[in-house]
């Protein structure tokens, strides 16, 4: 079996390489807003991000090349960077834009999404509306040209970041539940939208926060609207069909920080890879991290060919959390008694990285 990708590929392989030889930036955890949307944008005009986005919208323009795909993400993995940001600006909303989005609405929003300039929330779950999203009863009324929103959602991630919220609004009262949601992006500094953090067991340390939002009359053009009023609740499920196909993106990218981890790592001298406890540990990890590299790539083809993933869809989620807190758990476990240490304590380790990554 011949498993090489071919001459075109390789030569893409060590183009990808070069360029991250030469352009690889610092630890991006301790960079400005300003120099991570400098590396994005860079990515975006070498090909390496935003690639199948077309120009017009602040991408690159390329060709879907599920290959290219695959050897982006191994390089930039290889290389310890992240290729683009996994955020929900760029994983859920970008795409449903390009389905659904206006024309003006895509060259307005897309390029700054991917470009880091422009920070997204997702608007979905309420108190009364979780597991039965459809119950929701944020509402807009009509008001001219706008609507008024009020009403409240929860376990809103990094809204306390964010400028721009992408919700589900009832907007008509007397349809039936699923019919009368619209999808309507909103600014978070609207006069009369709140928010409120809430506080979770992994304090400072998650890499995203739950908040409370509060609406009251917040004044929201319609033009805001994706797609048609009453239909949300079809364009929230193209949403989070792309949430699904962007949970097993990069845990290739979590097992080989471990695996470097487990090199530097020392007890007396000896590397913590050394032991056939933990190596043995790493290695049946590596088993399920490729398997859902595959599922990724499974999806991938799914969405090239316009075909529904269907239960291979749904269960990325399940499997994605607890291979990544096995990852975590294994991580913690190496670096011995230091495992317990975060919050900047002396002998902290990859500034709390891995006990953020088991807790969240």
């Amino acid at each position: 079996m011949d498993l090489e990708y071919g001459e075109e590929y390789e030569a893409f392989r060590w183009e990808v390489r070069s360029f991250l030889e030469h352009h690889k930036p610092g630890n991006l955890a301790e960079a400005s807003a300003e120099e991570r949307a400098a590396w994005l944008t860079k990515q975006i005009e070498h090909g390496y991000w935003a690639r199948t986005i077309p120009t017009e919208y602040g991408g690159y323009g390329a060709e879907p090349n599920l290959l290219h795909t695959v050897i982006m993400d191994e390089e930039f993995n290889r290389a310890g960077t992240m290729r683009g940001t996994p955020s929900q600006g760029p994983s859920m909303l970008v795409p449903t834009l390009l389905e659904h989005g206006t024309e003006e609405q895509k060259r307005r929003w897309i390029g700054p999404t991917m470009r880091g300039e422009v920070i997204w929330c997702q608007g979905y779950s309420e108190p009364g509306a979780g597991s039965d999203l459809a119950s929701l009863q944020t509402r807009a009324d009509v008001d001219g040209d706008d609507f008024l929103i009020s009403g409240q959602k929860i376990w809103t991630s990094t809204a306390d970041k964010s400028q721009m919220m992408f919700a589900l609004v009832r907007t008509e009262p007397d349809a039936p539940k699923h019919a009368g949601i619209s999808y309507v992006l909103v600014p978070v500094d609207s006069p009369g939208l709140e928010v409120r953090p809430l506080q979770t067991m992994a304090g400072d340390l998650g890499p995203s926060s739950f908040n409370q939002v509060f609406f009251d009359e917040v004044r929201v053009p319609q033009a805001n609207v994706v797609g048609r009023r009453g239909e949300g609740w079809k364009i929230a499920n193209t949403t989070l069909k792309h949430e699904r196909n962007s949970l097993s993106s990069n845990a290739e990218g979590t097992w080989m920080r471990l695996a470097r981890l487990m090199q530097d790592e020392t007890m007396n001298g000896v590397p913590a890879i050394a032991s056939p406890v933990y190596r043995d540990r790493l290695m049946q990890l590596q088993a399920r991290m490729l398997s859902m590299k595959f599922h990724a790539l499974r999806m991938l083809t799914c969405t090239l060919k316009e075909e529904p993933p269907g239960v291979a869809g749904l269960v990325a989620k399940l499997q994605n959390c607890q291979l990544s807190f096995d990852m975590a758990a294994l991580a913690l476990d190496v670096m011995g008694e230091l495992g317990a240490l975060y919050d900047h304590a002396k002998y902290e380790r990859a500034r709390g990285y891995w006990q953020a990554h088991s807790m969240f």
